[in-house]
């Protein structure tokens, strides 16, 4: 899996018009071949900061995104950003939930019960 993520801080005046685009977006990519889910995030701490993470199920389908004619909307709504957007690919090669909490701090069957 692959996790890619741009942060980015947007102008106060472009924030409804940045989400409305980055939703559009989000929705055309959700049933893209390989996409396992997109979201966008706003800071709670840092104002007019958006995240918009895509989570892929392999490289080969990452690739074949950003490649695309539709990841260019995804640019050009990054160079709306106020600073250099953060962008990242991170590669996933194992998962885990609530066992890994269970197993760190010593429980034993915690996650059957909730």
């Amino acid at each position: 899996m692959v996790l890619s993520t741009i942060r980015m801080k947007i102008p106060t005046k472009k924030h409804a018009e940045i989400l409305r685009i980055l939703k559009a977006i989000a929705e055309q990519n959700r049933v893209r071949r390989g996409c396992l889910g997109c979201r966008i995030y706003k800071d709670a701490e840092e104002e007019n900061v958006i995240m918009y993470e895509e989570m892929w199920r392999s490289e080969e389908e990452l690739k074949s995104r950003l490649q695309s004619n539709e990841y260019n909307k995804l640019l050009l709504v990054a160079e709306m950003a106020l600073q250099n957007p953060e962008i990242r690919f991170n590669t996933i090669t194992r998962q885990s939930g609530l066992e890994t909490i269970e197993k760190a701090r010593g429980y034993a069957g915690v996650s059957e019960t909730l």
